[in-house]
């Protein structure tokens, strides 16, 4: 282990091992002994919170280390001691991964399998009232998750489509009445082959995501050639251009917004400039369509 102080830039324009030690030391106050589960041993505390060596005893390290970390003089703290930490000080989510964050070490997804993919109902309330811009929510994978009446109107009627076939990467190479919707198909194809490769990089112990790579391999001769290219796009600015077979041509701006409160979502919304041909042949398509939400 590095005893010297980290200076490497922190949180604020501290530095990350005195952000570190000051976080450490807060919420180690701040923590009521018995909440910890230590016994009362009758020894008057100067002040409230964990001592140093209580917190090492509940953390499995030693106590001089807990003094290094709290001046900022441990360099390179690991993943499993952070989350000792964490477990140790009650750490609630967004507080371990701050710790995480000022320790400048990567959080690892927890082992196991995802926890189920859900969309808050303040989220679905908002999409659905969305009238004149057809959105989507858009899960891990692009597994769509939930829609408005507006995007059943541009795209298809994603209750007809089965759960486990509902992604837009699987839809663009495999669903023809979904891919005949794109103008330049082989263009927004290879553009879904490029981000489903950095998705890949990003996720490579995923083995839904796996499956899906070999699906698609599997079943399309396009995907695997453009597979092994190794072409790798991430977010950016859309414009797609669809030939609906009501409303005509549309050129569409996708706008891709995160999801705060769940980091692997996304709320993905079609939108043309006012007073466009895209724009008039948009509303003249949510007038008349009849439509599902989700």
């Amino acid at each position: 282990m590095d005893d010297r102080p980290d200076t490497r830039p922190g949180p604020r324009g501290g530095h990350r091992g005195s952000a570190l030690g000051a976080f450490l030391r807060a919420r180690r106050g701040a923590l009521d002994p018995r909440g910890a589960g230590l016994p009362d041993d009758g020894r008057p505390r100067r002040v409230p919170g964990l001592r140093r060596e209580e917190l090492a005893q509940l953390a499995h390290v030693s106590t001089d280390y807990v003094v290094r970390l709290e001046q900022g003089r441990a360099h390179r703290v690991s993943p499993p001691v952070l989350n000792a930490l964490a477990d140790a000080l009650r750490l609630a989510p967004d507080e371990r991964t701050y710790l995480f964050t000022v320790a400048d070490v990567p959080q690892l997804a927890p082992a196991g399998r995802p926890a189920p993919q859900r969309v808050d109902s303040r989220l679905r309330l908002l999409l659905d009232g969305m009238h004149d811009i057809p959105a989507l929510v858009l899960g891990r994978r692009t597994d769509v998750l939930a829609w408005n009446r507006a995007a059943v109107a541009l795209l298809t009627d994603f209750a007809a489509v089965p759960p486990g076939r509902r992604n837009l990467y699987r839809m663009t190479f495999l669903d023809d009445t979904y891919r005949s919707l794109y103008a330049d198909w082989p263009h927004a194809a290879r553009d879904c082959v490029a981000m489903l490769r950095m998705e890949a990089g990003r996720h490579p112990d995923d083995p839904e995501l796996a499956a899906l790579i070999d699906e698609l391999r599997r079943a399309d001769r396009d995907f695997a050639t453009w597979w092994e290219s190794h072409r790798v796009s991430g977010p950016r600015q859309l414009t797609k251009t669809y030939l609906h077979p009501v409303a005509g041509p549309l050129t569409l701006d996708v706008q891709q917004l995160t999801v705060d409160t769940s980091p692997d979502q996304l709320l993905v919304a079609y939108t043309a400039p006012p007073d466009t041909p895209s724009w008039e042949a948009l509303h003249f398509l949510l007038r008349w369509s009849p439509s599902s939400t989700s």
